[in-house]
């Protein structure tokens, strides 16, 4: 992980503990989002944003696209105030809600890969997120 990743990583690791990267509006969801996360057909990815992982309804993948609109404008002032850029948030932001926000039974993926299910160990991370979880 590169010097720069690590300062990002540990940013958003202190802004999702405090609430900043992830304001209550990026992190709200209904119930159906919540259940779809539950049944694996919503999930989190490493690149900080959530994805369809199965057959949904438009109300959710209407709220899934809002709930990613309102995660971007986060990371986005984030990254004003770090200097970096928004996908270097948002990855470590997503390094940060896979090792510590997954549940088990949840659907989540790294990069381009397939979704998985989230078992009862670790996931395993990409590279970039070495030292971020």
């Amino acid at each position: 992980m590169t010097r720069k990743m690590l300062i990002i990583a540990a940013g958003a690791a202190v802004a999702l503990v405090t609430g900043f990267a992830m304001t209550a509006p990026a992190r709200a969801q209904t119930g159906a989002v919540a259940s779809a996360l539950a049944a694996g057909t919503v999930g989190e990815q490493a690149d900080g944003y959530l994805g369809i992982a199965g057959s949904v309804s438009a109300d959710v993948r209407a709220e899934v696209e809002s709930i990613n609109i309102k995660r971007r404008a986060a990371y986005t002032q984030l990254a004003s105030q770090r200097g970096v850029t928004v996908q270097d948030v948002a990855a470590a932001t997503g390094c940060q809600t896979l090792s510590s926000r997954v549940k088990t039974g949840q659907a989540y993926r790294i990069g381009a890969g397939a979704w998985q299910t989230k078992g009862a160990g670790a996931i395993a991370l990409p590279s970039y997120c070495a030292t971020a979880g």
